[in-house]
């Protein structure tokens, strides 16, 4: 042995070492790690090869290890830094030759592609990070994010700290519309840092303020860091629990844990929500806490530039504030006394009733104990009452075929307690009824009878649904209902939008808003995964953008607008009809509405292709797919990179290795502070990515295998990353914004400025360490 460590030990410092020196070099990070593989497993094997890394094994063959088997200790949990004192056997880390272990790499290099790059289960996820760096890089270069910096810059400008708070909200707005720190710190410091200076904002507040909101995008979804952290974390949390319910003697983790071991992207998006607003909010409260203790470091900044009509605080507080509480309040009301809520009719012509105790109770005597010592004695007791009861009737599954007087009788019980408004109608007043308030405290002066008229038109909406509408009538009968009270409300909308235009605030954060609430309202609604809603968002994008240069040239955005329309009939149609033409037989509605809807996606796909012309002509397409193909392929090169890295790892037994020394911990809790100071030392000399696809796989094992929840511990792992772009002297969101910084903002005041964020990262740590449930609430509240 060298140095008196282990061979293994050796191994690992010199994949270290190896990797550090890499990136150190200055070559593409990208490309590094792939050569950090070759020349570690290189190195390793010449020493092995030689004789001089030998690891010390336990020796199985003794009577002492013999002994502690038979004493009832499971074979998996036995290692040389728990059982200290068995014999050991000294062998080479490549046990059947490094020859051999380069061919099993080789093999496993080509299936591990197969799996995570080409045409795994993995892919279509991961295309999503394609379209969400084209979201945001399409976001950046149409100066939208410009527009967004210098609107709120007028709106909190005038508190104290106000252009830092400014910073802080437009780094939390473009975290949710893009998810790019790189481009979002450059924009901003590249915008608002020679403004603050301007202004004598202190240049430590200034640029830690824009480093630090430039990285909420690692976590505010939609996320890449959460994206690719899926995409390992599902697969890690399934083999791991599957292995620990083998290990406790059940046959799966289904069996053991009473629920299947599952954990998707988009319950993750869920759970970042609120540890990214959090995350947030500490931010705007320490800058808001410095201006206070400092004033001449960051003085009020007097609005100037804006237009459109003044408003006064009443206005704003009655119609901005006031007006929303009561709509939204008045309708969650309504749907907890019934008025409001799903109409849907549908019976079965017979009944099923599924009969599956709570818990599998036909297991091994060791799956029983321990699914007790899991879940208790009294959800067992439960489970077993469940089961004699299914025995006793008969056991299995009862279906049973109802009468036609049966399904009658069943249809008009749900006809008669069906809510008087369906939630889509519920939705159109809400969104029908903010627009018009927002527009009138716009213009508070202004005539309010178009205006009127639009509310009249929601209010015949209700009324015309309550006393029309059944949930018998047809979607087509509906439509042809409706008509009029829509095209009343119309009026009134198309002015309020006119008047919300006038207002700088409005006009610049509405379009993006309405972006970001498509996206995650899709993914978090459970409407569909995170990789249409990603190619949704690209689309979006891409028109928002085309809209922007056409305004500048002082065209008319009219066909941008309209295609808009057709996606939101298209959207409407798809709900309420059924445009399945390949039936036997298709009522003339639904032909009417396939050929309508038909309509729409065509004119929508016009639109696409035309603001894709628009921004090609404007020179702003070339750079924008340049720039995406850059990002995504250094993505994919550093995944492919990665799992070189590991695969060498592997090769030698550092993997295990590992993994038996955090095993060596009894507290699955202390196992994972452990992982995540690691993980938090890592982030001063690794990029995000080296840590996800190189780390994570070798501690994934051990985290992913307890009792903790999934969604927390890769939020956990998400937030402790951030800290990687923040953490000097290597954070990437330093280097950014050194490389845009005027030359009076030095590297120390760039430093110095950002260690208080560094702590706030660690506060933000600590308290999702204590309150877990602002992780989990939401995707507990929302279904999957």
């Amino acid at each position: 042995m060298i140095f008196g460590l282990d061979g293994i030990e050796i191994g690992l410092i010199i994949v270290f070492l190896c990797l550090f020196g890499a990136i150190l070099s200055g070559f593409p990070v990208a490309f590094a790690i792939g050569g950090a593989a070759v020349i570690s497993f290189t190195i390793i094997a010449g020493l092995d090869a030689a004789g001089l890394l030998i690891h010390q094994a336990i020796d199985t063959s003794s009577q002492a290890y013999r002994d502690l088997v038979a004493s009832g200790a499971n074979p998996n949990n036995i290692s040389v830094f728990r059982n200290p004192d068995l014999p050991r056997i000294g062998h080479a880390v490549f046990e059947q030759g490094w020859q051999t272990a380069l061919d099993r790499n080789i093999s496993f290099i080509v299936n591990r592609m197969n799996e995570r790059v080409l045409a795994g289960q993995s892919i279509e996820t991961l295309l999503a990070v394609l379209m969400f760096v084209m979201m945001g890089i399409t976001l950046e270069r149409s100066k939208i994010a410009e527009d967004l910096l210098t609107t709120m810059a007028r709106v909190f400008g005038p508190m104290p700290g106000g252009l830092a708070v400014s910073v802080v909200v437009v780094g939390a707005f473009l975290a949710a519309s893009t998810g790019i720190v790189g481009a979002t710190v450059v924009t901003m410091g590249l915008l608002s840092l020679p403004t603050m200076l301007r202004n004598n904002y202190s240049p430590e507040l200034a640029t830690g303020v824009i480093a630090a909101s430039g990285t909420l995008g690692q976590i505010i979804p939609p996320s890449i860091v959460i994206v690719l952290l899926g995409t390992l974390a599902g697969d890690l949390y399934a083999t791991a629990q599957e292995a620990r319910a083998a290990s406790v003697g059940c046959t799966d983790a289904l069996t053991y844990l009473g629920e299947p071991a599952v954990v998707s992207v988009g319950t993750l998006f869920q759970a970042a929500m609120l540890p990214g607003i959090l995350l947030a909010m500490l931010y705007g409260l320490y800058a808001l806490g410095y201006a206070v203790l400092n004033p001449s470091k960051a003085p009020p900044v007097l609005a100037e530039g804006g237009h459109g009509p003044v408003i006064t605080r009443p206005d704003a507080l009655g119609w901005f504030i006031g007006a929303p509480i009561l709509l939204i309040g008045g309708i969650l009301l309504a749907g907890q006394v019934g008025l409001v809520g799903s109409q849907d009719f549908t019976v079965a012509s017979h009944s099923e009733t599924l009969r599956v105790a709570s818990l599998r109770t036909n297991v091994s005597p060791q799956c029983q104990e321990a699914m007790i010592e899991l879940h208790g004695q009294a959800a067992w007791d439960r489970a077993l009452a469940e089961q004699a009861q299914i025995n006793e009737s008969g056991g299995g599954d009862i279906v049973v075929d109802l009468t036609e007087e049966e399904v009658a009788a069943a249809l008009e019980a749900k006809v008669a307690s069906a809510p008087w408004i369906g939630p889509g109608i519920a939705i159109l007043f809400l969104m029908g009824a903010l627009v018009l308030t927002t527009a009138r405290g716009v213009m508070a002066l202004a005539d309010p009878r178009p205006l009127l008229v639009g509310a009249v038109g929601l209010i015949l909406l209700l009324a015309v649904d309550i006393l029309f509408i059944t949930p018998r009538t047809s979607a087509g009968a509906t439509v042809l209902i409706m008509a009029i009270p829509v095209g009343i409300a119309l009026i009134g909308l198309a002015e309020g939008a006119k008047r919300m235009a006038q207002n700088d605030l409005l006009r610049v954060v509405f379009p993006p808003l309405v972006l970001i609430v498509a996206v995650l309202g899709s993914i978090l609604g459970g409407i569909t995964n995170p990789t249409p809603a990603a190619a949704l968002g690209a689309a979006g994008a891409i028109m928002l953008a085309a809209y922007r240069k056409l305004r500048d040239e002082d065209r008319s955005g009219r066909i941008i607008i309209n295609a808009t329309f057709a996606i939101a009939i298209m959207i409407l149609l798809g709900a309420n009809f059924d445009l399945r033409i390949n039936q036997t037989n298709v009522s003339f509605e639904t032909w009417v509405a396939y050929l309508v809807a038909a309509a729409a996606y065509m004119f929508a796909f016009f639109g696409l292709l035309f603001a894709l012309w628009t921004l090609l002509r404007t020179h702003v397409l070339g750079p924008v797919v340049r720039e995406t193909a850059k990002v995504t392929s250094m993505v994919f090169t550093i995944l492919i990179g990665s799992q070189l890295l590991n695969l060498v790892v592997i090769s030698f037994g550092g993997e295990h290795y590992i993994q038996d020394f955090l095993k060596s911990y009894d507290n699955e809790f202390t196992v994972f502070l452990i992982v995540m100071l690691v993980l938090f030392i890592l982030g001063f000399v690794l990029d995000f990515l080296e840590i996800i696809y190189i780390v994570i796989p070798i501690v994934g094992p051990v985290i992913y295998g307890g009792t903790m929840d999934p969604k927390w511990v890769t939020i956990m792992i998400a937030v402790n990353l951030q800290t990687s772009f923040l953490t000097p002297p290597f954070g990437f969101a330093l280097f950014y914004l050194r490389g845009v910084a005027p030359p009076s903002v030095t590297t120390g005041h760039i430093y110095r400025g950002i260690i208080p964020f560094v702590i706030i990262q660690v506060v933000g740590l600590a308290l999702l360490w204590l309150f877990p449930g602002v992780v989990t609430i939401i995707p507990d509240l929302i279904p999957n």
